[in-house]
């Protein structure tokens, strides 16, 4: 438990920021998990749009610190190259 003022406010401060970053992170993870549904189903138009929404939310998240840039970039490159796969089988 803190028991000095700098430390009290700093667990609040975290707190609130733990918070609304958890909403960029879930948002993200959720249109990732569509877009492999839609890869998984084969349906390149609807695939190719979560794709693009997913990726935007990914580079949004790593461009405000809440998941890493290398994070970010692993999790679009998978993306990518499963769709490329669907695409290249169909």
């Amino acid at each position: 438990m803190a028991n000095n003022a700098s430390q009290i406010k700093r667990n609040r401060q975290n707190e609130k920021r733990r918070v609304y970053n958890r909403t960029y992170r879930n948002r993200a993870r959720t249109l990732v998990k569509a877009a492999r549904k839609a890869i998984g189903k084969g349906e390149i138009t609807a695939a190719e749009q979560a794709t693009v929404r997913a990726v935007r939310d990914l580079d949004m998240a790593a461009s405000r610190g809440i998941i890493h840039k290398r994070n970010a970039a692993r999790r679009k490159s998978r993306l990518m190259k499963q769709l490329a796969a669907l695409k290249k089988n169909v």
